[in-house]
């Protein structure tokens, strides 16, 4: 059995990746507000912890001191009220939030962790990747190993997921929109019992895109489908595609970003699907709609782009950590 983390031997170990850490923190928050940002600290316990359909999600209570109860929970991303501070004229920000997912646990996912967001007006998705690179080699060496796998910071690729479905699949994944079978006939598999077209999609993802990205160089996975994409705006070239991408650095997924959707009825009819799919997967929504951050919407949130990206995964990439727990002060499983 593994020692505590908190003998001496177990925080021992763990103590130069947690110095690494120290430093990349520091680099970080330097790189933003050189850059003009503003650091901002937004409310953990919130009534609508997000949309996301498969993410568990931590309950807890709020009693007023007349007794009146309250569900709240564990936020899984900042990203909502964020988005308020934006409608507010807040400008460009940034923020070191900690954020829980239930159910997560393994050498990349702990249950508690810290999500590196920002947000800047009037940045398209262009610009959002010039950025995360700039982040990239501005707080990390030229290039970096993890996990056995190095990567040169040097040059990036950037491809979109219909490119990555046709070189790694051998598929036309918008063309196959909703037809999960003809998806399966392209990609040369077999449709599992009750799978559809969203859940072959991330099978096909998982097995066959991931594994060939972000290797020998840092990959920006863009233009997903519109229904993986329900906080970003669709693409005005392309409505089937959204303009969202995902960054792999050492082969692991490291950030989501989005071109952000700013249209209240729109993004309000999403929430509503997602919502939907939720109670019929688990048997109830979970919590109400979040209104209020449909009205900051209506008021009007300017034009901007956003990226949530995992700092702790960050970490291990800075330090060459093989686990997530080793770049984490108090590890809880």
């Amino acid at each position: 059995m593994s020692q505590p983390p908190w003998t001496p031997d177990s925080l021992a170990a763990r103590l130069p990746f947690l110095r690494r850490r120290g430093r990349l923190t520091s680099a970080v928050r330097a790189f933003f507000v050189a850059r003009g940002y503003t650091e901002v600290e937004t409310p953990y316990a919130v009534a609508v912890p997000g949309e996301e359909v498969h993410l568990g999600t931590f309950r807890t209570e709020r009693v007023s001191p007349h007794g009146e109860r309250q569900a709240l929970f564990l936020h899984t991303s900042p990203e909502f009220a964020m988005k308020r501070l934006l409608v507010a004229g807040a400008g460009p920000i940034f923020q070191f939030a900690r954020v829980w997912r239930n159910g997560e646990g393994s050498d990349l996912h702990a249950p508690e962790f810290t999500m590196l967001e920002w947000y800047r007006p009037g940045a398209d998705m262009a610009s959002l990747i010039a950025e995360t690179q700039a982040l990239l080699r501005a707080v990390l060496p030229p290039v970096v190993t993890c996990r056995g796998i190095t990567t040169d910071l040097a040059e990036a690729e950037c491809l979109t997921m219909a490119e990555a479905f046709r070189r790694d699949v051998g598929a036309d994944l918008l063309g196959t929109a909703d037809d999960a079978p003809a998806l399966a006939a392209q990609a040369g598999v077999r449709l599992r019992d009750g799978e559809d077209w969203e859940d072959l999609f991330f099978r096909l993802l998982l097995d066959r895109v991931e594994p060939r990205i972000g290797q020998a160089r840092p990959t920006f996975l863009t233009h997903w489908p519109a229904a993986q994409a329900a906080l970003a705006r669709r693409d005005p070239a392309d409505p089937r595609v959204a303009e969202r991408f995902e960054l792999f650095v050492c082969g692991m997924e490291l950030a989501n970003a989005f071109v952000e959707l700013t249209d209240a009825a729109e993004q309000r009819a999403r929430f509503e699907v997602d919502r939907a799919r939720r109670a019929a997967l688990y048997g109830e929504a979970g919590w109400p709609l979040d209104e209020d951050f449909l009205a900051a919407l209506a008021h009007g949130m300017p034009p901007a782009a956003g990226i949530a990206l995992g700092f702790d995964r960050l970490a291990m990439i800075a330090s060459g950590a093989q686990r997530i727990d080793q770049v984490l002060w108090l590890p809880t499983g």
